[in-house]
């Protein structure tokens, strides 16, 4: 009786877990494009300037502002270099949102920026949406968080030798 109570409980934790996944997914990409327009407003003055004097090429602005005889040039050659790297870093996490479900999934699990990702969780708030793709997630991390426990621990009752007593009385009775 303990085992099904512990159970249910497994099954309803990843059932509150799952449902989290997708308002996780929307919230950080969500996060992603706000600090990527953010990113793009910063350069655009930079941009303009790249464009009038050298065809559109940042990098070439940048090498300009750090060859230059004045220490105020050179030292923004590193801000402007920062906010440069920083846009490709948001574009490239923007666009690896932009994907079907599981690449976006697989995308926060295992490639996202990690300071990204801190800062999304910071601001992220838990709901329970009851979208299908919610619903879905829920209840397949649900069957999950009950399934695999209990594998695991028939599994270890096997080796110890505490399980099998079903099959035990039955070869008595037959």
């Amino acid at each position: 009786m303990l085992r099904s109570y512990l159970r249910l409980m497994l099954f309803a934790l990843g059932l509150l877990i799952g449902v989290q996944v997708p308002g996780f997914v929307e919230n950080y990409t969500s996060h992603v494009e706000a600090r990527r327009l953010e990113a793009r407003q910063g350069l655009a003055g930079f941009e303009e300037s790249a464009r009038r004097f050298f065809d559109g090429d940042l990098a070439a602005l940048v090498e300009h502002y750090r060859n230059s005889q004045d220490p105020v040039f050179q030292s923004d050659a590193q801000s402007v270099q920062a906010l440069v790297d920083r846009e490709r870093l948001l574009e490239r996490e923007w666009r690896a949102m932009q994907g079907p479900w599981f690449a976006r999934v697989w995308h926060l699990l295992f490639g996202a920026d990690r300071r990204l990702l801190d800062e999304a969780w910071a601001g992220y708030r838990f709901q329970v949406l009851l979208a299908p793709d919610a619903i879905a997630w829920g209840l397949g991390c649900a069957l999950l968080f009950a399934w695999i426990p209990e594998v695991i621990l028939v599994g270890l009752a096997r080796l110890a030798g505490l399980g099998g007593r079903r099959s035990r009385r039955r070869r008595r009775v037959a």
